[in-house]
């Protein structure tokens, strides 16, 4: 009698380790919450994304148009920034049309193979963009403080290896600890809370030692923010000190102007950046969480055309030259 019992309690301890190595396996799916709210306000904030993720496409859009059709245009500055657009369209592409999902349906699932593409791109598209503000940046220390040699420095082909450089080296460093989270297992509960299928709430759901992936993005994401940080601070520590230098007013007024749309917008997108990853969150709501991260990957996509345009004579005068030409068409 008692060997039947024993067999039948070592029997259901097989099976629990079974049923456990089931649910480790049967996790091809995700459930993203979302924002976990009304109805209308739901439907509030799926007219405002898609209002805002419209003027994203179309603005960055516009800003590559003009870059790739006006002559004047055609310099280091202006080619970075329609990078910048590309950056801008893929990060709020990969993140938005699923989030209007989401509002739609007061939740949504994502395949396994979905959430990691999802994250791969947001990685991706993040990082390049610390990296071409670096670039940025260094163009506009060279343009004030090596005026002369500006044209021999930052010829196109120079341009396009940085950009080049910029993309490859960002596609690999994601590609890496994204591979390794594809091998972790992952247990139920399948839920995220959260709008997109970021690293730091998909590890939380992992059933395995997660510490060679923490590991691998702290060993990458340190290099990938504080080099490019690095170069941005350097640059316009040199950039201050050469406008200081020059005497009349005028100049001085002139020389910040070249560098101010690009300092608006380096000061946005980290200022997201740190608040979202860097910034302790101890105590800090998941409502806030997510609200940061809309600002990080959708408020900043919005806002870098608009500050480029409204900011830019040079980018005025080719939006009126275009539609001066459109007119007479």
């Amino acid at each position: 009698m008692r060997r039947d019992i024993h067999l039948n309690m070592k029997n259901k301890e097989i099976s629990d380790i079974y049923i456990q190595e089931n649910n480790r396996t049967e996790v091809t799916e995700f459930l993203l919450l979302g924002f976990q709210v009304s109805r209308g306000l739901r439907l509030f904030l799926f007219c405002l994304f898609l209002v805002v993720y419209c003027l994203i496409i179309c603005g960055n859009l516009l800003i590559i148009t003009l870059v790739s059709t006006s002559k004047n245009l055609h310099t280091p500055m202006y080619f970075f920034i329609s990078h910048l657009s590309i950056s801008d369209i893929l990060l709020s592409t990969d993140i938005v049309p699923n989030l209007l999902h989401i509002l739609l349906n007061n939740g949504g699932t994502m395949t396994f193979i979905g959430c990691i593409t999802q994250l791969y791109f947001f990685a991706t598209s993040e990082g390049f963009a610390c990296f071409l503000l670096a670039v940025m940046s260094y163009d506009r220390y060279v343009a004030i403080c090596n005026p002369l040699r500006y044209s021999s420095i930052m010829t196109s082909g120079h341009c396009v290896i940085l950009t080049v450089i910029c993309w490859l080296s960002e596609c690999s460093v994601t590609l890496i600890y994204t591979i390794t989270i594809t091998t972790l297992n992952f247990c139920r509960p399948n839920i995220i809370d959260h709008l997109f299928c970021d690293s730091i709430p998909l590890l939380e759901l992992s059933c395995s030692d997660t510490f060679i992936v923490h590991l691998e993005i702290y060993v990458i994401g340190i290099p990938d923010v504080f080099i490019p940080t690095t170069i941005i601070v350097m640059s316009y520590t040199y950039i201050v000190l050469a406008i200081l230098k020059i005497s009349s007013n005028t100049g001085r007024q002139k020389a910040f102007s070249t560098c101010s749309s690009h300092l608006i917008v380096v000061s946005i997108f980290y200022g997201t950046l740190f608040g979202v990853y860097v910034v302790p969150t101890n105590g800090q709501t998941l409502t806030m969480s997510k609200i940061l991260s809309l600002l990080n990957t959708v408020f900043t996509p919005l806002v870098n055309p608009i500050i480029y345009s409204l900011r830019n004579d040079d980018i005025k005068k080719a939006v009126q030259k275009t539609l001066h030409k459109r007119v007479i068409w």
